[in-house]
């Protein structure tokens, strides 16, 4: 009897940080394949907020539910390749706007070129979360009121972590 390999699939991002936009990601893509590979991005030309750990460390937090989810690292090499070198036949994208489709259609077809035998998904999130992003959130903190702002752009365990951070760095800034 012959062995059906697994179908895997690989939704790379930088995650800085995770939010409810690629939660919704994560569960929709696990739910479609064997096993989902979340890969974080190093581009060395970002400037991130939180270190490979930490952003390791939140999309564990917030995955842990879904058995077939493991959180990766990859660096220097394009996501195609990546999905090669991990047995992947599925790049899953997310678009979220005009822009990105035009983007990601780019991008598909030059991943194409590189490696035909691998497949491009596109998810589309609910229009509640559709605008949501790492920077977006990033850019709400700090002002009276960024607590409640940023609450509803956030899984728990990524906002708990942001306001603890922010507090402690607050905290740590007042007391010099």
């Amino acid at each position: 009897m012959k062995t059906i390999p697994p179908r895997r699939a690989v939704y790379a991002g930088s995650f800085d940080p995770p939010t409810l936009g690629h939660l919704w990601m994560i569960k929709e893509a696990q739910a479609l394949f064997d096993e989902l590979v979340v890969a974080i991005g190093i581009n060395p030309e970002k400037r991130n907020t939180y270190t490979i750990d930490e952003r390791r460390a939140m999309l564990e937090a917030i995955t842990g539910d879904f058995p077939n989810v493991r959180i990766c690292v990859f660096e220097n090499r394009f996501l195609v390749r990546y999905a090669r070198e991990i047995g992947a036949g599925f790049i899953v994208r997310g678009i979220r706007s005009a822009a990105d489709y035009e983007y990601e259609r780019s991008m598909r077809y030059i991943n194409s070129d590189l490696a035909p035998e691998i497949s491009t998904v596109f998810l589309m999130p609910p229009r509640e979360i559709a605008e949501v992003s790492s920077t977006m959130v990033k850019g709400l903190v700090g002002p009276d009121g960024w607590h409640d702002m940023i609450r509803r752009y956030l899984p728990e365990a990524v906002y708990d972590k942001i306001v603890r951070d922010h507090d402690k760095t607050a905290h740590d800034g007042a007391s010099r």
